[in-house]
């Protein structure tokens, strides 16, 4: 009898040893564990341990999108053989030009030293199909200022434009020399195409340029009654096939309007229009500027 308690007491020993060494080895230790409350023991002749720290945070998946995101940007624009334009900086609370009123302002450039310039592309006869792909790539902020007999032809190739953030500015229905006209004449021209782009765009126009850069009072006059016209915008600088002819100086300078046209290889001595737009885009960042989007500077 006596060696069986002594046999049953040395089970329960190894037993209750077994369960110590499994928590061990497992790690476990519910939220009863006291263990984790007491204070760390003193190293002889040394500072406390310092307690595990937490484990580093998990990568996140979305830690690399910046890089990813700009690695994206250099390779569409490679694509054209160009570079990324720098961001344009944000546009300032008070816009530069407080356009509107009952003579909106004639402007060709805007007051800003910031290294921006602002590209407006005219009349619309061209539709390069890979121009919408460059724009697609590129994102390039451009205010179109179209004619209504190259819209007819096409309404959908600029809806596609506005659609990656071009704006849809009023070009008159039919360019013709504003000067030659009386009053009747000019609104027929600039409202009647102010209210064909509202229908067609879903937005009346906000800015008016009118053909050849010619106008006069009663142009001011009449676009002042069009409805929603801010500004009349002419230019600094016309971008031609390769280079750029300059108002002044043969440089650009902060603020400038930059003018280009939709236009093809018929006029452009066999250049396509993206190829016309790479060549303007090389020219402004080679002086150091950026585009910014002209909308965004006119009240």
């Amino acid at each position: 009898m006596v060696f069986m308690a002594v046999q049953k007491r040395r089970g329960a020993a190894f037993a209750l040893a077994a369960v110590v060494v499994a928590g061990i080895a497992t790690g476990c230790g519910g939220s009863n564990d006291k263990a984790a409350d007491r204070p760390v023991e003193k190293v002889a002749n040394g500072p406390a341990p310092s307690p595990p720290g937490p484990a580093p945070a998990a990568k996140s998946d979305t830690a690399d999108i910046p890089d990813a995101a700009a690695a994206g940007a250099v390779e569409r624009a490679a694509k054209w053989n160009l570079k990324p334009l720098d961001p344009a900086p944000t546009p300032p609370a008070t816009k530069p030009v407080q356009g509107g009123g009952p003579k909106p302002p004639v402007i060709d450039k805007i007051p800003t030293d910031q290294k921006i310039v602002f590209v407006t592309i005219d009349d619309g006869a061209e539709k390069d199909p890979k121009f919408l792909e460059m724009m697609q790539d590129l994102r390039v902020p451009v205010s179109m200022f179209l004619n209504d007999t190259y819209v007819r032809q096409n309404p959908e190739y600029f809806r596609k434009l506005q659609a990656l953030g071009a704006s849809v500015q009023n070009h008159t229905l039919s360019h013709p020399d504003l000067k030659r006209l009386g009053a009747d004449a000019q609104k027929h021209e600039i409202c009647g195409n102010s209210d064909r782009i509202g229908d067609v765009y879903g937005k009346r126009p906000t800015l008016f340029r009118p053909p050849y850069g010619n106008w006069n009072a009663t142009t001011q006059t009449v676009a002042g009654q069009c409805g929603g016209i801010g500004a009349i915008v002419k230019w600094q600088e016309s971008m031609q096939i390769n280079d750029m002819q300059y108002a002044g100086e043969k440089k650009l300078h902060p603020g400038d309007i930059i003018l280009a046209h939709f236009r093809g290889p018929s006029e452009l001595k066999g250049t396509t229009m993206t190829e016309m737009f790479g060549n303007m885009l090389r020219k402004i960042q080679a002086q150091g500027y950026t585009v910014a989007r002209l909308e965004d500077y006119i009240g």
